[in-house]
C-alpha cells in the first residue's frame, strides 16, 4: 500500500519499497470545465542546486524542454484535459543519473492559460501526485485544499540528503502561473 504523504513530513525513498532509483512522478485530476474552457494542468520539474536555484535553464523540465541534460528526467508529453482513468501527466526520473550538482527536485503543477480563462485550483477536483516504480505506487499526495486565487503549485519535492533521497509533500500555491515559479527558481 502506498504511503500517503503529508505536508512538510519527509519520507525516505531508501526505506520505502527498497528505495527505488527509477520512478515516475505522476499527476492526475478529474476533467473540469470553467468559463467555457477545459482545465488543463501541466506538470513540470525544477532540478535545483544547493542554493535553491536551477542548476541551469536546461534543468527546468516541461513541455518545451522535455529531457534534462544528464538524461535523468524526461517528460514524455502533455495531457490537455485530465481525461481517462489514472495518471494524466508524468515525468520519468532516474536518480542514478542525476547531475551531482542537483540537490532538490521540485515538482510544479500549473494551470495552462489560467489568467486568460479565469481558472484557478478551486476549479480542479481530485488532483494528486504520486511516485511509482515499475511495480507499484510508492507514495502519493492528494491536493485537498481549495485555492480560489492561485494557478500554480509546488506540489512535492525530492531532496538529496547524505546520499539518500527524501520525498515530501509541499502543497504551496502561488498566483501568476509558471512565470512566477521560473522567476523564483532561476
Amino acid at each position: 500500500m502506498a504511503i500517503q504523504l503529508q505536508k512538510k513530513v519527509p519520507v525516505s525513498l531508501t526505506k520505502v519499497s527498497g528505495g527505488p532509483k527509477k520512478f515516475t512522478a505522476a499527476l492526475g485530476w478529474n476533467p473540469a470545465t470553467a468559463n467555457g474552457h477545459s482545465i488543463d494542468l501541466d506538470l513540470s520539474l525544477f532540478m535545483m542546486a544547493a542554493n535553491g536555484k536551477l542548476v541551469s535553464d536546461a534543468f527546468f523540465i516541461f513541455y518545451n524542454n522535455p529531457t534534462s541534460p544528464d538524461g535523468a528526467a524526461h517528460y514524455p508529453g502533455d495531457s490537455r484535459a485530465g481525461e481517462g482513468d489514472g495518471d494524466d501527466e508524468v515525468i520519468e526520473i532516474d536518480l542514478n543519473r542525476i547531475d551531482s550538482r542537483v540537490e532538490f527536485l521540485y515538482f510544479a503543477v500549473t494551470i495552462d492559460q489560467a489568467e486568460a480563462r479565469g481558472h484557478h485550483f478551486g476549479h480542479v477536483a481530485d488532483a494528486y501526485i504520486r511516485l511509482r516504480n515499475s511495480t507499484e505506487v510508492v507514495c502519493e499526495y492528494r491536493l485537498n485544499e481549495t485555492y480560489t486565487h492561485e494557478d500554480s503549485l509546488i506540489i512535492a519535492s525530492i531532496t538529496r540528503n547524505n546520499g539518500n533521497w527524501h520525498v515530501e509533500a509541499i502543497g504551496q500555491a502561488f498566483a501568476g502561473g509558471l512565470a512566477t515559479l521560473v522567476d523564483m527558481y532561476q
